[in-house]
């Protein structure tokens, strides 16, 4: 009587070389759900674009075209003009350097200040912490109209007041609560391993910040660096309160220059509102992988 073996390979099931297309394992099939999220998207993003993309064609456009035709009508002529014309009647060099000195050192100061403040509130335990912590957030719910007139008078009395140093202090100050808030969410999430183990090596509170901290949140310090550049930089709450000369405003009030007393071109203002909103798309294009990737820190966990 013979026993027949099986071999391995007879064992195995047939494999199905039916071809199929590239990727066709890993496609998902499409779910109403999806559909309607990705047309509610698409529509958020056109009504999103719409203003900027006609104040852009209008800003092209001649004040006497749009003056016979109207705003809504196809052009038969698309210029410059309103750019030349809003660089040199706005004055915007000299307003622009006057923001860059107001939003980049007050953009600086604050990271400096709210990742040094994250790092011992997020990497450290002690009685204060969680207060300390509560009353940087609630900074954040404090609205800034409400003490316009006690800090009128409080940089009256400092001599800061009508000088760019104080919007810098003024931004820098209203600005820490939310960066405390997000640096230190995101240091209380990396391992504490790497400051013990630098804490063995003799590495002192600083050197844990400087070498071991801070080089891991680049990213969230991207983010929030684009973020903050933006909101300080759009700022003219705070230049209209505490400045009075006006070869000290920043560039968000060079569009007041391009107004008559009697007449108003809109196409100037919009090539001038165009120009002023470039810096601000400039530094995201510069930071964007860095703005990305911060904001979707944790989203994979």
């Amino acid at each position: 009587m013979s026993t027949a073996t099986a071999t391995p390979n007879s064992r195995r099931p047939a494999r199905d070389e039916t071809p199929h297309p590239a990727g066709a394992e890993h496609r998902k099939p499409l779910r109403p759900a999806r559909v309607v999220l990705h047309v509610f998207l698409i529509v958020c993003a056109v009504l999103w674009l719409i203003p900027l993309l006609w104040a852009l064609y209008t800003s092209l456009r001649p004040y006497a075209e749009t003056a016979t035709k109207g705003y809504v009508s196809l052009p038969s002529t698309l210029t410059l003009q309103n750019y030349i014309t809003a660089w040199n009647q706005g004055q915007m060099p000299r307003f622009f350097l006057n923001s860059l000195l107001i939003a980049v050192p007050a953009v600086i100061i604050v990271l400096l200040l709210a990742s040094a403040a994250a790092f011992v509130l997020s990497r450290f335990s002690f009685a204060l912490n969680i207060g300390l912590l509560m009353f940087f957030t609630a900074a954040n719910l404090l609205p800034q109209q409400v003490i316009i007139t006690p800090l009128y008078r409080l940089f009256l009395n400092l001599g800061i007041y009508n000088t760019q140093f104080g919007i810098v202090l003024i931004n820098v100050a209203f600005q820490m609560g939310f960066c405390v808030f997000v640096l230190s969410n995101f240091m209380r999430a990396l391992p504490h391993e790497l400051t013990e183990a630098a804490l063995v090596d003799g590495a002192s509170v600083w050197r844990q910040y400087t070498s071991v901290i801070l080089p891991l949140t680049r990213p969230a310090l991207a983010a929030l660096a684009t973020l903050e550049f933006a909101w300080i930089y759009n700022d003219f709450f705070w230049a209209l309160v505490l400045l009075r000369d006006g070869s000290l405003m920043p560039v968000t009030t060079a569009l007041n220059n391009l107004k008559g007393n009697f007449f108003t071109d809109n196409n100037l203002i919009a090539a001038g509102a165009i120009l002023v909103a470039l810096p601000t798309v400039l530094i995201y294009v510069l930071l964007q992988k860095h703005f990305v990737s911060g904001l979707t820190l944790g989203a994979n966990k």
